[in-house]
């Protein structure tokens, strides 16, 4: 079996592959650092095909950090709804103000300070710095452990410390002088496109010949993960509380999921409530102020799976002559239709969707 008898040996053949077969994406096209943080930041966790309308959408909204950095928190929620994982969203609003203030709106070039800003890790600053400087640091996201753990048969696990340590030496040693960009975008295409996570293209691949994984027969067992986090079950009921034309909202806060956005009153539990229980619970009797509540309807949602969580959501839909006053802190009275107005989780997007009030 061939391997590489030349540093830039995979480099080009990868190089070579991403000519013909690599993604046309607008960020590729720039060399921006704005623009090309604001996809890395957009794509985490995030498919391409998603991400792209959010993309577009950002660029259009806020075409560069000054826009961004004179957002308001709300209206950047508002616009990353149904993307999830919002704390990205509130980091990208929170350094571009850092930008703003600290380097007077000109994107930060050092990698010790792009690193710095919120929400920007290891893997956002090199892709940054490399994509808009041609910095010469190897990327090692999802599709550049696969295709290193394959190519090279490695067993060391990807989330370990000593893992992430050997796969860093080794990406960094096969980055050829001079074109790291090209370098990175083509291996992290080639992860996503050639060799993906099931069934790999390894009848036409160019680097079939040479993967020590296909000779070894472990390309399904690369790469190697320790074990995942379990997941954790909860149990919501949503109370959907319309007075005439008006409906109550509460807004997320502390560290817990979701922070910023709003949603419906919500009764946590650590199992599913039947009617009756939930009636009885103190947080629905401080709601309603023990008043008469017509029944209209419940709900229950598909489960929700976040990253180490699964939600059990039941929708409950009911209304009342008279809203209790005052209302408990932090519950407010809005106007049905104004609903649209404010940022709320994908759960209760896709309910709204469905059961519109």
């Amino acid at each position: 079996m061939k391997f590489f008898p030349e540093v830039n040996a995979f480099s080009d053949i990868l190089c070579a592959w991403y000519a013909r077969c690599g993604r046309d994406l607008p960020w590729r096209r720039t060399r921006d650092p704005y623009l090309i943080w604001l996809s890395e930041v957009i794509l985490q966790q995030t498919r391409v095909e998603q991400g792209m309308e959010y993309y577009l959408r950002f660029v259009a909204r806020f075409p560069d950090v000054g826009a961004l950095a004179a957002a308001s928190e709300e209206e950047v929620l508002k616009l990353w709804q149904g993307l999830g994982y919002y704390s990205r969203a509130r980091n990208l609003h929170r350094a571009a103000r850092q930008i703003a203030g600290q380097y007077g709106g000109r994107f930060p070039e050092r990698y010790d300070e792009v690193r710095a800003l919120p929400g920007v890790g290891e893997y956002t600053a090199a892709a940054i710095c490399s994509f808009a400087y041609d910095d010469p640091r190897a990327v090692l996201d999802g599709n550049v452990f696969r295709v290193l753990s394959r190519a090279f048969d490695l067993d060391e696990p990807i989330d370990s410390t000593a893992g992430r340590r050997r796969f860093a030496e080794l990406a960094a040693s096969l980055l050829p002088p001079g074109r790291a960009a090209l370098h990175n975008q083509a291996i992290m295409d080639f992860g996503a496109l050639q060799c993906t996570p099931a069934q790999p293209r390894c009848g036409e691949c160019p680097l079939a010949g040479r993967c020590l994984a296909l000779a070894a027969g472990t390309v399904d067992a690369r790469p190697v993960k320790q074990g995942r986090t379990k997941v954790r079950d909860r149990w919501f009921a949503y109370l959907v509380l319309t007075c005439g034309d008006e409906v109550l909202l509460t807004r997320r806060d502390g560290k817990d999921i979701w922070r910023g956005l709003f949603e419906f009153p919500l009764v946590e539990s650590d199992r599913q409530l039947d009617a009756a229980e939930l009636a009885a619970r103190p947080e629905f009797v401080r709601l309603t102020g023990g008043a008469a509540c017509e029944w209209l309807s419940s709900v229950a949602m598909p489960p929700h799976r976040l990253s180490h969580q699964l939600l059990h959501a039941t929708f409950h839909r009911l209304r009342v002559e008279r809203l209790p006053g005052p209302l408990p802190e932090g519950v407010l009275r809005i106007r049905s239709s104004s609903l649209d107005d404010y940022a709320v989780p994908r759960l209760v997007e896709r309910y709204l969707m469905r059961y519109p009030i």
